[in-house]
């Protein structure tokens, strides 16, 4: 069993389709009043369909009040890290402080190549994805870079410095990728309960943990992100786990699921994406399961 000791953070995936522009307002102002912590929008700019998610990002920032922004995740082969980091920096500076950076490397290389960045092979692109995390959070500290490697290198004077630089949290599902999250990221966001389900958390979590420690860090020290895709149901409704609507249950089971992911795999931070009426689920994830969730940890935790 694993658990790293953070308080659970919970957040909620904004849909960032053009006819969705309406509804990502609204549940973006709903998850802020009803207390939840971030908010998050994939990333994949070769989408037409998608709005740019930093353009996007911005504008959530100003609609709201307190909760934190963040991509999930930014692609760093579209988006290079010193450009990235002045990004964050800034929005940081102007929002008070409210933003995370979640972050790839990229999983489409013809897509990406097909809006003009090269065209990077699995090795390359965890060799970019290394140089890429190192500056990220250099620059976000300010003052004079010079990092990287033979993949991607800058040399340059890295600002403004926002009074509480974000976090660097790493997308990764892959042994290379996970260790480059052990070696130097602030946080590992795990992909979608149903490409990484519950069993094969374990393992991914080993990987991490033994780079850190050969790198000299303290595995607690990493936030562990899970992205939750499913439907919260109705009272007494039978429980299932669908390879494509992810958890569908109801709220006992919810937070049976959430309540074993901090306390036995390690998660700390949970991203809700809800697969019904975004709203609606919105709303009883944060009043219902949330809640719930939080007691049962402290309960799990104070027994021990």
């Amino acid at each position: 069993m694993t658990d790293y000791g953070h308080e659970p953070v919970f957040g909620v995936s904004i849909d960032p389709t053009v006819h969705g522009i309406d509804q990502a307002f609204a549940v973006a102002r709903r998850a802020d009043d009803l207390g939840l912590d971030l908010l998050a929008v994939q990333d994949h700019a070769y989408q037409p369909s998608h709005l740019d998610t930093w353009t996007l990002l911005t504008y959530l920032s100003a609609a709201t009040g307190r909760i934190t922004v963040m991509p999930d995740v930014a692609d760093l082969q579209l988006r290079p890290p010193a450009m990235l980091a002045k990004a964050a920096s800034t929005l940081s500076i102007m929002n008070g402080g409210r933003v995370q950076l979640g972050v790839g490397g990229g999983p489409f290389p013809d897509a990406i190549a097909g809006m003009g960045m090269p065209r990077r092979e699995p090795a390359a692109m965890v060799a970019y994805s290394d140089a890429a995390v190192g500056i990220l959070r250099a620059a976000l500290r300010g003052g004079h870079i010079d990092a990287g490697n033979d993949e991607h290198r800058v040399s340059y004077a890295a600002g403004p410095v926002a009074a509480d630089p974000p976090q660097v949290w790493l997308g990764a599902q892959k042994p290379r990728m996970l260790r480059l999250v052990g070696r130097k990221a602030d946080g590992w966001i795990s992909p979608l309960n149903i490409y990484v389900p519950p069993a094969e958390v374990p393992e991914k979590q080993r990987t991490i943990d033994e780079a850190a420690r050969s790198a000299g860090r303290d595995p607690a020290e990493i936030r562990r992100i899970y992205n939750v895709i499913g439907t919260i149901t109705g009272a007494g409704t039978s429980t299932r786990h669908d390879a494509r609507q992810g958890l569908v249950g109801d709220v006992t089971a919810w937070t049976a699921f959430v309540t074993d992911a901090v306390v036995a795999l390690g998660f700390d931070t949970f991203v809700f994406w809800p697969t019904g009426d975004a709203q609606q689920q919105t709303e009883v994830f944060a009043t219902q399961v949330v809640p719930a969730v939080r007691a049962s940890v402290t309960r799990a935790r104070s027994t021990r």
